[in-house]
């Protein structure tokens, strides 16, 4: 491998830039930015335009030659598109829709054939290493309660399969109650870490979430109870909304910037 990864980034929305404008900054040692693509390529040339080192904006066919990686930073449904694009070419994949990889084993079956590697990050929540940790070992169950201001959940299938209206909520509201699976179906742009959580632990079909729409929070706040052999763990975290998309916290895109600086880093920390 090179001593420095060639990184193409799959979207422009709130993640894709933020990530981009980061690695343009050389804020990631052993990684520059070599290509972006987006469904709206000249969104993505305008966007490029800015950076100090404008990156080729390319379609997705075209940047698996030029990359080592790419960073998904698109909407779920275009997962499997990115996905079988980029591992076909034998190239890795850091996942952010991570919820669009559930009941997904034909994209990890592809990648051990290419030998490419699949990269989960946290996200918006902390705790995975203790949570994989857990599971290494017997665990009784996992259960994540999630809560976000009414705005932050407008758009989801799930709020209108709830019956609840956003517009009169002033209390907080359960809008769903069952497997991650389920959840990363109906509210795909909206619990993400509850994905990676399962991921971690002991699947989206017996990992369960709590969602509601909470007007007197403020921030995107995740309460996580993990028990087991091990004891108990207990995790919360209140994230700050993204001021252009409140459905994406500031951490998560923090979060693709960590796992990139752990990908090309010498030294490894935590589990």
């Amino acid at each position: 491998m090179d001593s420095v990864r060639s990184i193409g980034i799959a979207g422009c929305g709130t993640i894709g830039r933020k990530v981009a404008t980061e690695l343009d900054a050389g804020a990631v040692s052993g990684a520059r930015l070599a290509a972006l693509t987006s469904r709206d390529l000249d969104k993505a040339r305008a966007f490029a335009s800015t950076l100090q080192t404008p990156p080729p904006v390319v379609s997705l066919n075209d940047m698996a030659p030029m990359i080592d990686l790419v960073v998904e930073a698109a909407p779920a449904g275009a997962l499997h598109e990115i996905a079988t694009a980029t591992l076909s070419a034998g190239k890795d994949l850091m996942v952010l829709s991570c919820g669009a990889l559930l009941d997904r084993a034909d994209l990890f079956d592809l990648a051990e054939r290419t030998g490419a590697t699949i990269f989960v990050p946290s996200g918006a929540i902390a705790g995975l290493d203790g949570v994989a940790s857990a599971a290494a070992g017997q665990v009784d169950s996992i259960t994540m309660v999630t809560r976000k201001p009414p705005e932050g959940l407008r758009g989801a299938p799930g709020i209108e399969a709830s019956g609840v209206n956003l517009d009169t909520v002033d209390e907080p509201t359960l809008v769903f109650d069952g497997p991650v699976i389920e959840a990363c179906r109906l509210f795909p742009a909206n619990v993400n870490v509850s994905a990676a959580l399962s991921l971690a632990g002991i699947g989206p079909h017996g990992t369960s979430i709590s969602i509601y729409a909470d007007p007197t929070v403020s921030r995107n706040t995740h309460e996580i109870l993990a028990e087991g052999e091990f004891g108990r763990l207990t995790i919360k975290i209140e994230n700050v909304p993204s001021a252009s998309n409140p459905k994406t916290g500031v951490l998560t895109a923090l979060s693709a910037l960590a796992t990139l600086r752990r990908i090309t880093s010498h030294v490894q920390i935590g589990t």
